[in-house]
């Protein structure tokens, strides 16, 4: 976990995250209370909900909750590692309420095929961004 990181995970969640991924692309961290939040939510939603079974089908195949030890490491679960190509060179991508961790050159390759375009400007400028 990069150091940064790790300081706002620590001072404002503790140590305890999920790791999770809905599509297998790339490995997400969540601090657990966040997580929790998300399954608040979910359960508010009724079980014969198709894409909450999907999303729980997914969630829970690929997740596991854990631990950071006192360097600052987690072992991705092994399946997740193995989909995603979690291996080599990774990229640690902070976001709102979670850290996204790609292999390298799945994420670049990504991020050539799905340009940030005019539109994408436009539609964050009407949020205000």
């Amino acid at each position: 976990m990069p150091t940064g990181f790790l300081r706002v995970l620590e001072e404002g969640h503790g140590l305890d995250v999920f790791i999770t991924s809905v599509t297998g692309e790339s490995a997400l961290c969540y601090p657990l209370k966040a997580w929790e939040e998300i399954e608040k939510r979910l359960a508010q939603t009724p079980s014969s909900d198709r894409s909450k079974q999907r999303f729980l089908e997914r969630v829970n195949y690929y997740g596991q909750q854990l631990s950071l030890d006192n360097q600052g490491r987690v072992v991705i679960p092994q399946i997740l590692r193995e989909k995603a190509q979690i291996v080599g060179e990774v990229v640690v991508i902070g976001q709102i309420d979670k850290l996204e961790i790609w292999n390298r050159e799945r994420l670049d390759s990504r991020m050539e095929e799905a340009p940030f375009t005019e539109e994408d400007f436009q539609s964050l400028a009407a949020h205000g961004i």
